[in-house]
C-alpha cells in the first residue's frame, strides 16, 4: 500500500475516533472509556509518521509493531462501547471495520518487514 494513502487512511481513522469519543455519554464509564480510547485511537497516525522516518528496518519495524499494539488496544476499546450500546452504534460499528482492516494492514507490514533480509 502507498505510505500515504496509509497515512491518510490513519488520520481520517483519528477523527472517526474523536467522533466515537464524542458521542459517548457523560458518565463515569463513558468518560473513562473516552480517555482510553482518545489516546490509543489517535496514536497510530503520528507513530506511523515516524515509522516513516525510521532509523533502521529495525527502528521501523518496532514503530509500526507500536502502531500495531495501539490499533489493537483501541478494537477493544471500540468492542466494548458496542456491547454496551454506547454511543452512535452504526458510527461505532464503521470505526471497528476500518479498525480490523488497519489491523490486517500492519500485521502484514510488520511481517513482510521481519522476512526481508
Amino acid at each position: 500500500m502507498n505510505p500515504h494513502v496509509l497515512e491518510e487512511r490513519l488520520i481520517e481513522f483519528a477523527v472517526l475516533i474523536v467522533g466515537v469519543v464524542e458521542s459517548l455519554p457523560k458518565s463515569k464509564a463513558g468518560s473513562h472509556i473516552a480517555n482510553q480510547l482518545i489516546r490509543s485511537g489517535t496514536s497510530p497516525a503520528p507513530n506511523y509518521g515516524e515509522a516513516q522516518s525510521a532509523e533502521s528496518r529495525r527502528d521501523f519495524i518496532h514503530k509500526m509493531k507500536v502502531a500495531l499494539k495501539e490499533l489493537r488496544e483501541t478494537m477493544i476499546w471500540l468492542e466494548i462501547i458496542e456491547r454496551r450500546q454506547m454511543g452512535d452504534i452504526e458510527q461505532v460499528s464503521a470505526v471497528i471495520t476500518e479498525c480490523d482492516e488497519l489491523i490486517a494492514i500492519f500485521v502484514k507490514s510488520t511481517k513482510t518487514a521481519d522476512s526481508r533480509p
